[in-house]
């Protein structure tokens, strides 16, 4: 799997206007690459970073109450998380939140280019446990969602389910990719994989976005948690970073260098979009149930 930030290149040549026209066209496509690159470095360290955080309040909040023997405490943040008498569900129920924090440093470690040069072995290791990890949180978070009376309503459960498929089929294909030693189109699918994988964490900072701009909860029912916001949302938490990738991938392997410099704003304005979504997050949902 590759990282959409392993491609930084390196420093310019002469200045455009003292060389060939050739060449001059040349060192602007490398100017447009090198500012594509960087702004796609730029928003995965803010997702990083998000996410790391993100898996750091799964971890303590979650984790800290079973440890406490406590478990009936997922309730507040997680309705029927935790039922009694239903030993079974809850371990579903468990299991979905250990792998979601094992998942997200698993594809951290992934994503390093790093890791896939200078230790191989670990990196496919590495990558058949994040496969095997994003199959089984699909599947109980489908379990979850139509047996445990998730919040929301039915267009809610129905992205929610159709991400979970979506998953289960880009996890195969990454392995087949892999297997056949098809290592850029693999690539391409890992990348795919990991926008599909992150779709739970995309609707919480987008959520969290939103509430920050608005001060209110516009759109949808907080005591219901529906309304046409939050079915657009549900939706958009893997359409819209599947698109944007897409984007992106053309952009980086064939786009003129107008279509590659308007690709980096775009990174640009999303990464300060995903860092006010991680702010509000951080601040309104994790940091306060971390203390």
């Amino acid at each position: 799997m590759s990282t959409v930030a392993e491609h930084l290149a390196a420093g310019d040549g002469a200045p455009a206007a003292a060389l060939s026209p050739h060449a001059a066209r040349a060192t602007r496509a490398a100017r447009a690459d090198r500012t594509l690159r960087a702004s796609a470095g730029l928003w995965w360290a803010v997702a990083l970073c998000g996410q790391l955080l993100f898996a750091a309040y799964v971890a303590m909040f979650y984790g800290g109450a079973l440890l406490q023997g406590e478990p009936s405490r997922w309730n507040q943040v997680l309705p029927h998380g935790h039922m009694a008498g239903q030993p079974w569900g809850n371990a579903a129920v468990g299991v979905h939140l250990a792998l979601t924090v094992l998942i997200i440093l698993s594809g951290a470690l992934q994503l390093l280019p790093q890791l896939r040069s200078r230790a191989p072995a670990l990196h496919r290791w590495n990558g058949r446990l994040y496969l095997l990890g994003a199959c089984i949180v699909s599947l109980s978070g489908l379990f979850m969602v139509w047996t445990r009376g998730a919040v929301g309503g039915l267009s809610q459960h129905i992205a929610i389910s159709l991400n979970g498929l979506l998953i289960l089929l880009c996890a195969g294909l990454v392995l087949r990719e892999a297997l056949a030693r098809r290592f850029a189109s693999h690539r391409r699918w890992a990348l795919r994989l990991f926008m599909l994988v992150s779709g739970v964490w995309f609707f919480r900072i987008g959520l969290m976005a939103w509430l920050l701009l608005h001060r209110a909860p516009v759109g949808f029912d907080p005591k219901t948690f529906q309304g046409p916001f939050l079915t657009a949302l549900a939706f958009a938490q893997f359409l819209l970073p599947l698109l944007v990738l897409e984007l992106y991938l053309r952009s980086r392997d064939g786009a003129s260098v107008a279509g590659r410099y308007a690709m980096a704003g775009a990174l640009l304005l999303l990464s300060l979009l995903t860092a006010a979504g991680v702010f509000g997050a951080a601040l309104m949902m994790w940091l306060p149930r971390m203390a």
